[in-house]
């Protein structure tokens, strides 16, 4: 019988595997794109449920923090949406309503949509420019998912908000910002 230390260890490096395969299976080619509707938008806004809103809360901060105009739908100062405006939808399925109907009410506005999300066939499909997709396992269990030993979505909602820290430091460097000049953007009400 194992014992707690190694069973921690071994679930350790099965979660941290997991992480390193998917991170490898996103195409840089979508994070580019995704890099360049940030640039080009006034704002951006975030839009998701439950874990994955947590997540994206994250990246929302994180791209704050580096003097871009960031939102998620629903906060109390969130300003109107417009067309010069990008909104991302973290949805793994692209299925889940309020998701789904945020990204159609942004789509007759004239937003730009982009969908970070899992199942490539989802209703999201038809309202985005392109998708950033993590091939993880959804509630679908498509056949080209990454599967994990973890519950439900917890892969998907890990990779957004690393996938986010990782396209923010894609950024800091496209950008050749300072990192010490980062921190006028930080919140100091500490």
């Amino acid at each position: 019988m194992s014992s707690f230390k190694e069973e921690y260890q071994k679930t350790c490096e099965e979660v941290l595997d997991e992480l390193g395969r998917t991170l490898a299976s996103v195409d840089p080619e979508s994070l580019e794109r995704l890099c360049d509707e940030i640039f080009k938008a006034d704002q951006v806004f975030f839009v998701g449920v439950g874990r994955v809103l947590l997540a994206l809360q994250c990246v929302c901060k994180r791209l704050a923090h580096l003097g871009i105009k960031t939102h998620y739908v629903g906060e109390i100062t969130e300003p109107a949406i417009t067309d010069k405006d990008l909104l991302i939808v973290g949805s793994g399925s692209g299925m889940s309503l309020f998701p789904l109907g945020i990204a159609k009410k942004a789509h007759t506005i004239g937003a730009r949509i982009v969908h970070i999300g899992s199942n490539p066939n989802s209703d999201m499909k038809e309202l985005c420019e392109f998708m950033v997709r993590i091939p993880v396992r959804t509630k679908f269990y498509l056949e080209d998912e990454i599967d994990s030993c973890q519950p439900m979505t917890s892969l998907f909602e890990q990779s957004v908000l690393l996938l986010g820290d990782v396209l923010a430091k894609m950024i800091i460097e496209r950008r050749q910002l300072d990192m010490k000049g980062l921190w006028q953007y930080h919140a100091n009400l500490e």
